[in-house]
């Protein structure tokens, strides 16, 4: 089974990321680190309930890496954006054997944190990164939804729109049971969240 961990926001530079969801969200972010294998860098918001929200650029001082990036980022550009949700694992292997659309398995590691990620070849992920990307945590890694302070922003609905939503959510159904996961039909594929905070109902997209 997945659970849903957390869901990542893209942005030309992690300044600009910073700025677009502070002021939208009311709340101030935290920093995170770098990841060298894929050359990118984020920041982090604990969100409630156990979630957290990462904003994900392109790290400016990093070598290249030697493939496609993840989450899509090398075809990356405009406004910051919600472009990614991620599932938690405890076996990888057994749900890359019902979802092998995922990727193929990364480990990875940042000061800490220990994990392995699927990742597509392309950096892209099925349904036009509608599909969740799937991570497991290393044993004994304390999750970041549970280890960042609170913020006071609590994600009520995430919307996944495309227009093979049915299909999307037949696949996800036998591996995934989460009330505030939508499926919408729509023209357009893409991610919205809507989000209780500070400021009132918000809408991330």
């Amino acid at each position: 089974m997945l659970t849903l961990d957390h869901i990542a926001v893209s942005a030309a530079t992690l300044a600009e990321g910073q700025n677009h969801l502070e002021q939208l969200l009311g709340v101030a972010l935290r920093p995170g680190g770098q990841h060298a294998r894929y050359g990118t860098h984020n920041m982090l918001l604990g969100l409630e309930d156990g979630l957290y929200l990462e904003l994900i650029a392109i790290d400016p001082g990093a070598q290249p890496p030697l493939g496609p990036r993840w989450f899509d980022l090398d075809r990356f550009s405009g406004a910051p954006r919600l472009g990614n949700w991620i599932c938690r694992t405890d076996d990888m292997a057994q749900s890359l054997s019902c979802l092998p659309q995922a990727g193929a398995p990364v480990a990875l590691a940042r000061g800490d944190l220990r994990w392995t990620m699927a990742v597509p070849d392309s950096g892209i992920l099925p349904y036009d990164n509608c599909f969740p990307a799937l991570i497991e945590w290393g044993r004994g890694t304390l999750l970041p939804g549970h280890s960042l302070p609170p913020s006071g922003v609590r994600l009520r609905q995430l919307q996944l729109r495309h227009p093979q939503a049915d299909r999307l959510a037949d696949t996800l159904a036998p591996v995934l049971q989460d009330a505030r996961v939508a499926y919408l039909n729509s023209p357009v594929p893409g991610l919205v969240a809507h989000l209780d905070t500070p400021n009132g109902p918000v809408v991330l997209e």
